[in-house]
Protein backbone atom coordinates (compact mmCIF):
# COMPACT_ATOMS: atom_id res chain seq x y z
CA UNK A 1 0.00 0.00 0.00
CA UNK A 2 3.09 2.45 0.82
CA UNK A 3 4.40 2.04 -2.38
CA UNK A 4 1.45 2.30 -4.58
CA UNK A 5 0.85 5.61 -2.30
CA UNK A 6 4.82 6.57 -3.72
CA UNK A 7 3.80 6.06 -7.21
CA UNK A 8 0.83 8.12 -6.55
CA UNK A 9 1.77 11.33 -4.78
CA UNK A 10 -1.66 12.84 -5.03
CA UNK A 11 -3.25 10.01 -3.79
CA UNK A 12 -0.89 10.60 -0.68
CA UNK A 13 -1.22 14.20 -0.35
CA UNK A 14 -5.77 13.79 -0.73
CA UNK A 15 -5.10 11.09 2.14
CA UNK A 16 -2.87 13.61 4.29
CA UNK A 17 -5.50 15.82 3.75
CA UNK A 18 -8.58 13.55 4.70
CA UNK A 19 -6.41 12.79 8.19
CA UNK A 20 -6.10 16.88 8.99
CA UNK A 21 -9.53 17.22 8.50
CA UNK A 22 -10.36 14.52 10.47
CA UNK A 23 -7.99 15.32 13.39
CA UNK A 24 -8.90 18.83 13.36
CA UNK A 25 -13.01 17.75 13.55
CA UNK A 26 -12.54 15.56 16.52
CA UNK A 27 -10.19 18.59 18.41
CA UNK A 28 -13.10 20.92 18.14
CA UNK A 29 -15.71 18.02 18.79
CA UNK A 30 -13.64 17.26 22.05
CA UNK A 31 -12.76 21.07 22.82
CA UNK A 32 -14.93 20.45 26.17
CA UNK A 33 -12.09 18.60 27.15
CA UNK A 34 -9.57 19.32 25.90
CA UNK A 35 -9.19 22.84 26.46
CA UNK A 36 -9.18 22.67 29.93
CA UNK A 37 -6.29 19.83 29.73
CA UNK A 38 -4.32 22.07 27.87
CA UNK A 39 -4.98 24.99 29.92
CA UNK A 40 -3.58 22.70 33.01
CA UNK A 41 -1.07 20.94 30.92
CA UNK A 42 -0.07 24.57 30.09
CA UNK A 43 0.41 25.58 33.94
CA UNK A 44 2.10 22.15 34.86
CA UNK A 45 4.93 22.60 32.89
CA UNK A 46 5.63 26.34 33.77
CA UNK A 47 5.21 25.20 37.13
CA UNK A 48 7.53 21.92 36.91
CA UNK A 49 10.54 23.98 38.09
CA UNK A 50 8.53 25.07 41.47
CA UNK A 51 7.88 21.25 42.11
CA UNK A 52 11.29 19.90 40.97
CA UNK A 53 12.75 22.57 43.71
CA UNK A 54 10.72 21.37 46.32
CA UNK A 55 11.62 18.09 45.24
CA UNK A 56 15.77 18.75 45.63
CA UNK A 57 14.82 20.46 49.15
CA UNK A 58 13.93 16.61 49.91
CA UNK A 59 10.18 17.71 50.22
CA UNK A 60 7.73 14.93 50.02
CA UNK A 61 6.44 13.97 46.44
CA UNK A 62 2.49 15.14 47.38
CA UNK A 63 3.91 17.80 49.49
CA UNK A 64 6.02 19.14 46.88
CA UNK A 65 2.74 18.72 44.23
CA UNK A 66 0.10 20.24 46.75
CA UNK A 67 2.09 23.51 47.44
CA UNK A 68 3.01 23.61 43.85
CA UNK A 69 -0.90 23.66 42.83
CA UNK A 70 -1.89 25.58 46.08
CA UNK A 71 0.45 28.62 45.04
CA UNK A 72 -1.10 28.76 41.62
CA UNK A 73 -4.41 28.67 42.73
CA UNK A 74 -3.42 31.63 44.89
CA UNK A 75 -1.54 33.81 41.99
CA UNK A 76 -4.73 32.48 39.83
CA UNK A 77 -7.30 33.74 42.32
CA UNK A 78 -5.36 36.80 43.51
CA UNK A 79 -5.62 37.86 39.35
CA UNK A 80 -8.83 36.97 38.64
CA UNK A 81 -10.00 39.09 41.43
CA UNK A 82 -8.02 41.95 40.51
CA UNK A 83 -9.48 41.87 37.19
CA UNK A 84 -13.32 41.29 38.01
CA UNK A 85 -12.61 44.86 40.46
CA UNK A 86 -11.55 46.64 37.97
CA UNK A 87 -13.62 45.68 35.10
CA UNK A 88 -16.59 45.89 37.67
CA UNK A 89 -15.29 49.79 38.40
CA UNK A 90 -14.69 50.05 34.56
CA UNK A 91 -18.26 49.22 33.84
CA UNK A 92 -19.68 51.95 36.52
CA UNK A 93 -17.40 54.59 34.61
CA UNK A 94 -18.17 54.16 31.39
CA UNK A 95 -20.71 56.51 31.01
CA UNK A 96 -18.29 59.23 32.56
CA UNK A 97 -16.19 57.53 29.74
CA UNK A 98 -18.21 57.91 27.04
CA UNK A 99 -19.28 61.28 26.85
CA UNK A 100 -15.74 62.45 27.61
CA UNK A 101 -14.57 60.57 24.09
CA UNK A 102 -17.45 62.05 22.57
CA UNK A 103 -16.13 65.26 23.66
CA UNK A 104 -13.07 64.94 22.06
CA UNK A 105 -14.38 63.57 19.17
CA UNK A 106 -16.48 67.09 18.75
CA UNK A 107 -13.71 68.82 19.17
CA UNK A 108 -11.38 67.08 16.57
CA UNK A 109 -14.67 67.11 14.34
CA UNK A 110 -14.77 70.76 14.28
CA UNK A 111 -10.90 71.11 14.04
CA UNK A 112 -11.31 69.45 10.76
CA UNK A 113 -14.72 71.10 9.77
CA UNK A 114 -12.85 74.94 10.03
CA UNK A 115 -9.48 73.59 7.97
CA UNK A 116 -12.36 72.67 5.16
CA UNK A 117 -11.36 69.13 5.62
CA UNK A 118 -15.15 68.18 6.59
CA UNK A 119 -17.75 69.01 3.90
CA UNK A 120 -19.99 72.15 5.46
CA UNK A 121 -23.23 70.99 5.73
CA UNK A 122 -21.91 68.09 7.08
CA UNK A 123 -22.89 67.46 10.72
CA UNK A 124 -21.31 65.10 13.42
CA UNK A 125 -24.15 63.28 15.37
CA UNK A 126 -22.09 61.45 17.94
CA UNK A 127 -19.83 58.89 18.84
CA UNK A 128 -22.52 56.70 19.03
CA UNK A 129 -22.73 57.12 15.34
CA UNK A 130 -18.94 55.36 14.64
CA UNK A 131 -18.98 53.03 17.37
CA UNK A 132 -21.93 50.51 18.94
CA UNK A 133 -21.51 51.82 22.58
CA UNK A 134 -24.30 49.15 23.41
CA UNK A 135 -21.68 46.57 22.28
CA UNK A 136 -18.98 47.82 24.36
CA UNK A 137 -20.58 47.59 27.44
CA UNK A 138 -22.24 43.86 26.98
CA UNK A 139 -18.59 43.12 26.18
CA UNK A 140 -17.71 44.31 29.33
CA UNK A 141 -20.43 42.29 31.06
CA UNK A 142 -19.76 39.16 28.84
CA UNK A 143 -16.22 39.63 29.93
CA UNK A 144 -17.12 39.23 33.66
CA UNK A 145 -19.11 36.77 33.28
CA UNK A 146 -16.76 34.94 31.86
CA UNK A 147 -14.24 35.95 34.50
CA UNK A 148 -16.68 34.06 36.86
CA UNK A 149 -16.81 30.84 34.81
CA UNK A 150 -13.86 29.90 35.26
CA UNK A 151 -14.04 29.63 38.88
CA UNK A 152 -16.01 26.59 37.55
CA UNK A 153 -13.42 24.75 35.55
CA UNK A 154 -11.13 26.16 38.30
CA UNK A 155 -11.19 22.63 40.29
CA UNK A 156 -11.13 20.18 36.93
CA UNK A 157 -7.74 22.63 36.07
CA UNK A 158 -6.77 21.59 39.74
CA UNK A 159 -7.23 18.38 39.50
CA UNK A 160 -5.81 17.45 36.13
CA UNK A 161 -2.88 19.53 37.38
CA UNK A 162 -2.25 17.15 39.96
CA UNK A 163 -2.01 14.35 38.19
CA UNK A 164 0.34 15.76 35.46
CA UNK A 165 2.89 16.92 38.08
CA UNK A 166 2.58 13.69 39.68
CA UNK A 167 3.34 11.68 36.33
CA UNK A 168 6.32 13.73 35.91
CA UNK A 169 8.25 11.73 37.94
CA UNK A 170 7.45 8.66 36.20
CA UNK A 171 7.66 9.44 32.99
CA UNK A 172 11.24 8.96 32.49
CA UNK A 173 10.51 5.46 33.57
CA UNK A 174 7.56 5.39 30.92
CA UNK A 175 10.17 6.60 28.37
CA UNK A 176 12.76 4.25 28.64
CA UNK A 177 10.02 1.33 28.64
CA UNK A 178 8.75 2.92 25.55
CA UNK A 179 12.02 3.16 23.16
CA UNK A 180 13.95 0.74 25.07
CA UNK A 181 18.01 0.63 24.08
CA UNK A 182 17.19 3.16 21.97
CA UNK A 183 19.60 6.16 22.95
CA UNK A 184 18.93 8.74 20.31
CA UNK A 185 15.23 8.18 20.25
CA UNK A 186 15.76 8.80 24.24
CA UNK A 187 18.17 11.99 23.62
CA UNK A 188 14.92 13.37 21.80
CA UNK A 189 12.74 13.18 23.54
CA UNK A 190 14.72 14.69 26.64
CA UNK A 191 15.41 17.21 24.52
CA UNK A 192 11.72 18.17 23.47
CA UNK A 193 10.96 18.27 26.49
CA UNK A 194 13.95 20.52 27.32
CA UNK A 195 13.33 22.90 24.72
CA UNK A 196 8.73 23.02 25.26
CA UNK A 197 9.96 23.77 29.10
CA UNK A 198 12.49 26.33 28.19
CA UNK A 199 10.39 27.92 25.55
CA UNK A 200 7.13 28.60 28.15
CA UNK A 201 8.98 29.14 30.66
CA UNK A 202 11.47 32.04 29.04
CA UNK A 203 7.88 33.12 27.76
CA UNK A 204 6.11 33.24 30.77
CA UNK A 205 8.77 35.40 32.83
CA UNK A 206 8.98 38.09 29.92
CA UNK A 207 5.29 38.14 29.81
CA UNK A 208 4.96 38.87 33.42
CA UNK A 209 7.72 41.90 33.12
CA UNK A 210 6.11 43.02 30.47
CA UNK A 211 2.78 43.28 32.13
CA UNK A 212 4.61 45.02 35.18
CA UNK A 213 6.50 47.46 33.32
CA UNK A 214 3.15 48.55 31.64
CA UNK A 215 1.65 48.85 34.63
CA UNK A 216 4.22 50.88 36.31
CA UNK A 217 4.15 53.19 33.38
CA UNK A 218 0.34 53.21 33.34
CA UNK A 219 0.51 54.26 36.90
CA UNK A 220 3.28 56.82 36.02
CA UNK A 221 1.30 58.15 33.00
CA UNK A 222 -2.30 58.96 35.42
CA UNK A 223 -4.08 56.24 33.73
CA UNK A 224 -6.92 54.44 35.69
CA UNK A 225 -6.77 50.59 36.22
CA UNK A 226 -3.02 50.51 35.62
CA UNK A 227 -3.65 47.18 37.21
CA UNK A 228 -6.22 46.00 34.62
CA UNK A 229 -4.03 46.81 31.72
CA UNK A 230 -0.95 45.64 33.33
CA UNK A 231 -2.67 42.45 33.67
CA UNK A 232 -3.70 42.77 30.04
CA UNK A 233 -0.45 43.42 28.43
CA UNK A 234 0.47 40.32 30.30
CA UNK A 235 -1.76 37.73 29.25
CA UNK A 236 -1.88 39.44 25.51
CA UNK A 237 2.19 39.05 25.67
CA UNK A 238 1.53 35.47 24.76
CA UNK A 239 0.62 36.18 21.01
CA UNK A 240 2.92 38.17 19.26
CA UNK A 241 3.16 41.07 17.28
CA UNK A 242 -0.47 41.17 17.13
CA UNK A 243 -1.09 40.34 21.05
CA UNK A 244 1.29 44.04 22.27
CA UNK A 245 -0.61 46.08 19.49
CA UNK A 246 -3.85 45.25 21.14
CA UNK A 247 -2.91 45.67 24.43
CA UNK A 248 -1.88 49.34 23.95
CA UNK A 249 -5.41 50.14 22.30
CA UNK A 250 -7.08 50.75 26.23
CA UNK A 251 -4.47 52.32 27.33
CA UNK A 252 -4.12 55.02 24.39
CA UNK A 253 -8.31 55.11 24.97
CA UNK A 254 -8.27 55.66 28.66
CA UNK A 255 -5.26 58.95 27.63
CA UNK A 256 -7.25 59.94 25.10
CA UNK A 257 -10.54 60.45 27.62
CA UNK A 258 -8.37 61.47 30.31
CA UNK A 259 -5.73 63.98 29.23
CA UNK A 260 -5.67 64.67 25.68
CA UNK A 261 -4.07 63.84 22.11
CA UNK A 262 -0.47 64.12 22.61
CA UNK A 263 -0.65 62.50 25.70
CA UNK A 264 -2.35 59.62 23.58
CA UNK A 265 0.76 59.81 21.63
CA UNK A 266 3.31 59.49 24.69
CA UNK A 267 1.03 56.89 25.67
CA UNK A 268 1.92 54.87 22.52
CA UNK A 269 5.63 55.61 22.45
CA UNK A 270 6.18 53.92 25.80
CA UNK A 271 4.37 50.75 24.82
CA UNK A 272 6.00 50.73 21.80
CA UNK A 273 9.41 51.06 24.13
CA UNK A 274 8.21 48.27 25.73
CA UNK A 275 7.45 45.78 23.41
CA UNK A 276 10.59 46.92 21.46
CA UNK A 277 12.91 46.15 24.50
CA UNK A 278 11.42 42.82 26.22
CA UNK A 279 9.88 41.75 22.64
CA UNK A 280 12.76 42.20 20.57
CA UNK A 281 15.66 42.68 22.92
CA UNK A 282 15.34 40.69 25.93
CA UNK A 283 12.90 37.55 24.35
CA UNK A 284 14.69 37.01 21.16
CA UNK A 285 18.07 36.86 23.28
CA UNK A 286 16.98 34.34 26.18
CA UNK A 287 14.98 32.07 23.38
CA UNK A 288 17.83 32.22 20.62
CA UNK A 289 16.19 32.57 17.27
CA UNK A 290 15.27 29.40 16.62
CA UNK A 291 12.30 29.40 18.76
CA UNK A 292 10.44 31.78 16.99
CA UNK A 293 7.51 31.66 14.72
CA UNK A 294 6.90 33.51 11.14
CA UNK A 295 4.52 36.52 11.63
CA UNK A 296 2.33 34.87 8.89
CA UNK A 297 2.26 31.50 11.12
CA UNK A 298 1.65 33.79 14.51
CA UNK A 299 -1.66 35.64 12.44
CA UNK A 300 -3.09 31.97 11.35
CA UNK A 301 -2.65 30.22 14.57
CA UNK A 302 -4.27 32.88 16.21
CA UNK A 303 -7.54 32.63 13.88
CA UNK A 304 -7.30 28.51 13.66
CA UNK A 305 -6.97 27.77 17.06
CA UNK A 306 -9.59 30.80 18.12
CA UNK A 307 -12.03 29.36 15.69
CA UNK A 308 -11.24 25.86 17.62
CA UNK A 309 -11.27 26.33 21.41
CA UNK A 310 -12.79 29.73 21.37
CA UNK A 311 -10.74 32.25 23.59
CA UNK A 312 -8.75 29.98 25.62
CA UNK A 313 -7.62 28.75 22.27
CA UNK A 314 -6.89 31.90 21.14
CA UNK A 315 -4.63 32.87 23.90
CA UNK A 316 -2.47 29.28 24.08
CA UNK A 317 -2.90 29.81 20.29
CA UNK A 318 1.14 30.82 19.65
CA UNK A 319 2.31 28.28 22.88
CA UNK A 320 0.54 25.44 21.17
CA UNK A 321 2.03 26.01 18.09
CA UNK A 322 5.23 26.73 19.44
CA UNK A 323 5.39 23.54 20.91
CA UNK A 324 4.15 21.79 18.15
CA UNK A 325 6.88 23.37 16.02
CA UNK A 326 9.27 21.87 18.48
CA UNK A 327 8.09 18.23 18.08
CA UNK A 328 7.87 18.67 14.16
CA UNK A 329 11.44 19.69 14.39
CA UNK A 330 12.40 16.86 16.35
CA UNK A 331 10.84 14.80 14.20
CA UNK A 332 13.48 13.58 11.24
CA UNK A 333 10.39 13.10 8.20
CA UNK A 334 8.67 15.91 9.73
CA UNK A 335 11.19 18.40 10.11
CA UNK A 336 10.58 20.00 7.00
CA UNK A 337 7.12 21.55 8.50
CA UNK A 338 8.97 23.11 11.57
CA UNK A 339 10.68 24.77 8.77
CA UNK A 340 7.79 25.93 7.14
CA UNK A 341 6.75 27.45 10.75
CA UNK A 342 9.87 29.17 11.25
CA UNK A 343 10.54 32.79 11.34
CA UNK A 344 13.93 32.10 9.14
CA UNK A 345 15.12 29.09 7.37
CA UNK A 346 18.13 27.42 8.80
CA UNK A 347 20.32 28.28 6.12
CA UNK A 348 19.45 32.34 7.00
CA UNK A 349 20.85 31.89 10.36
CA UNK A 350 23.99 29.73 9.87
CA UNK A 351 24.65 30.25 6.63
CA UNK A 352 28.39 28.19 6.81
CA UNK A 353 26.42 25.35 8.57
CA UNK A 354 26.59 21.83 7.29
CA UNK A 355 24.02 20.03 6.77
CA UNK A 356 24.01 18.22 10.03
CA UNK A 357 24.13 21.61 11.97
CA UNK A 358 21.68 23.61 10.26
CA UNK A 359 19.37 23.59 13.07
CA UNK A 360 22.19 25.56 14.95
CA UNK A 361 22.71 25.99 18.59
CA UNK A 362 20.48 25.07 21.52
CA UNK A 363 19.19 28.06 23.32
CA UNK A 364 21.41 29.14 25.46
CA UNK A 365 18.76 28.85 28.49
CA UNK A 366 17.23 25.72 28.09
CA UNK A 367 19.00 24.00 30.76
CA UNK A 368 17.72 27.39 33.40
CA UNK A 369 14.29 26.71 32.57
CA UNK A 370 13.92 22.79 32.36
CA UNK A 371 17.32 22.52 34.15
CA UNK A 372 15.65 22.22 37.14
CA UNK A 373 13.25 19.16 35.97
CA UNK A 374 16.58 17.51 34.95
CA UNK A 375 18.29 16.76 38.02
CA UNK A 376 15.38 15.52 39.89
CA UNK A 377 14.45 13.29 36.75
CA UNK A 378 17.50 11.76 36.45
CA UNK A 379 17.69 10.89 40.24
CA UNK A 380 14.13 9.51 39.44
CA UNK A 381 15.47 7.52 36.60
CA UNK A 382 18.48 6.77 38.47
Amino acid sequence: MFESMDKHPGARFLLVLTCLVVVVAGLRAAAPILVPFSLALFLAIVSMPVMFGLRVRRVPAPLAIFLTVSLDALLFGFVVLLAANSLGNLNERWPLYQTQLETRFLDGFGWLRDRGFVPAGYEFDGLRTLVDTSAIVGFLGGTLQTVASLFTVGFLVALIMVFVLAEATVFPFKFQAILGSSRRGRSRMAKTIREVQAYLGIKTLVSLATGLTAGLFCWLMGLDFPILLGLTAFVLNFIPTIGSIIAAIPAMALALVLHDPSWTLLVALGYLAINTLFGNIVEPNLMGRRLGLSTLVVVLSLIFWGWLWGPVGALLSVPLTMVLKIVLENTPDLRWAAILLDKAPPQARHPTASSEGERGPEPETGGSVGGQAGPETTRAAG
